[in-house]
């Protein structure tokens, strides 16, 4: 059944929408979090509409991020076998997404608290000889599984495919909002730019 047939070589337009709108949204709920989050102190410093210009160019060059973004992961996505059927294969791109996006802004705002790097740790990894390999190591093994887990799951469990499919349709309605909003920014700035 996960078989591909002879005319399923890529991604469908409607797959390559889908998995635009799963690598935008990651980055606008990332931006969202730094815009309330400094949007306080622009507002003190200015007024409320400058904190808004600042949003406003923040979403805009979201945009441009999930191109970027969007693109890599179509790149990945040539990289699974064509064996499997198109949803199969976009499933994964999204986990593969997902699961990246996830463990970039538990990074991100673990150091964005201020929190330092627990002592322990910092002593564990400097008895290496290459500490920063020792590191690299541990994280690869640390993030993998939470790919690996539930890629097998995807293809070896029809409950959790279907779970991850419905996933995949409510996420990308939510991130097509998103870009409604990135519409709503791109007039902004234009209207302060030709206000002048």
């Amino acid at each position: 059944m996960a078989i591909s047939n002879s005319k399923d070589k890529f991604l469908s337009r409607k797959g390559l929408w889908s998995l635009f709108l799963i690598c935008a949204l990651p980055l606008h709920i990332w931006t969202f979090i730094l815009a309330f989050r400094d949007f306080s102190w622009v507002t003190e410093r200015t007024n409320s509409w400058d904190a808004l210009g600042v949003v406003s160019y923040g979403l805009v060059f979201t945009i441009f991020e999930s191109i970027a973004v969007f693109f890599t992961a179509v790149f990945l996505s040539l990289l699974i076998s064509r064996k499997w059927d198109e949803k199969r294969r976009l499933a994964v791109s999204v986990i593969l997404i997902t699961v990246i996006s996830l463990w970039a802004m538990v990074n991100h705002l673990y150091f964005l608290n201020g929190a330092p790097a627990p002592q322990n740790l910092i002593t564990f990894f400097t008895k290496f000889d290459h500490p920063l390999r020792a590191l690299y190591v541990s994280s690869f093994l640390l993030v993998t599984p939470t790919f690996l887990f539930p890629v097998y799951f995807v293809f070896r469990s029809e409950v959790f495919f279907q779970f991850v499919k419905d996933l995949v349709e409510r996420l990308s309605l939510l991130s097509s909002l998103y870009l409604v909003v990135d519409l709503a920014a791109l007039a902004i700035i234009l209207f302060r730019n030709l206000r002048g």
